[in-house]
């Protein structure tokens, strides 16, 4: 059961901010450190800033959590779960295998908030809260694409080999785009781009 903050203090504080403070919950504070995460990196992630970006006081964000580490960690599994269940539990009702995979390849490649989620995750590896997440991540979509290259027809080796390829194609774009600022493709680039890629790695 989710707990929401307990009722504000009679501080004299403004009626909207103590409404504001009694309805946040543990997972609005999660999504709010995802945003952060998202424009500024896993480093901004601090609990006063966070407060203030919500509108509420440090003492809403010690109702849910312990500590800025256990916000980290509730914030990287709310973003494992979603990612997971939006893209893979999106295209499970795809009864194709060539279909489902191209599925995915669009999916994947139109949504860019989870993308620049995910990159900035990458540049922050060494800490002992991304990395486990990460690991897991990149693991999972690393065995549903063998599985998946295995159901278009391909043997084993094949079907590994054909995954790390695609998985390899899509890490190192997020490198060029996020994190070596290469020239942004257009609209119609990008599409292009994603259909060769389509109809390179899907026979």
């Amino acid at each position: 059961m989710k707990r929401t903050d307990p009722p504000a203090q009679d501080t004299g504080e403004t009626d909207t901010r103590s409404s504001r403070q009694s309805r946040l919950s543990a997972d609005d504070w999660a999504q709010a450190a995802l945003d952060v995460i998202r424009e500024q990196g896993v480093a901004a992630v601090a609990v006063e800033p966070l407060a203030r970006r919500l509108g509420v006081t440090k003492g809403s964000f010690y109702w849910h959590f312990p500590s800025r580490d256990a916000l980290l960690q509730a914030a990287l599994e709310q973003w494992e779960t979603l990612e997971q269940e939006r893209i893979f539990g999106s295209i499970e009702q795809v009864p194709d295998p060539r279909e489902r995979l191209r599925s995915l390849f669009l999916i994947v490649g139109r949504e860019a908030k989870p993308h620049i989620i995910y990159s900035e995750l990458l540049k922050a590896l060494d800490h002992p809260i991304v990395q486990p997440v990460i690991g897991r991540v990149s693991q999972r979509r690393q065995d549903y694409l063998v599985a998946a290259f295995k159901e278009v027809g391909f043997d084993d080796v094949a079907a590994v080999q054909r995954a790390r390829l695609t998985y390899s194609a899509y890490a190192g774009f997020l490198q060029l785009w996020f994190q070596l600022q290469q020239p942004k493709l257009t609209h119609e680039e990008f599409d292009a781009y994603l259909e060769h890629l389509i109809n390179t790695l899907i026979p």
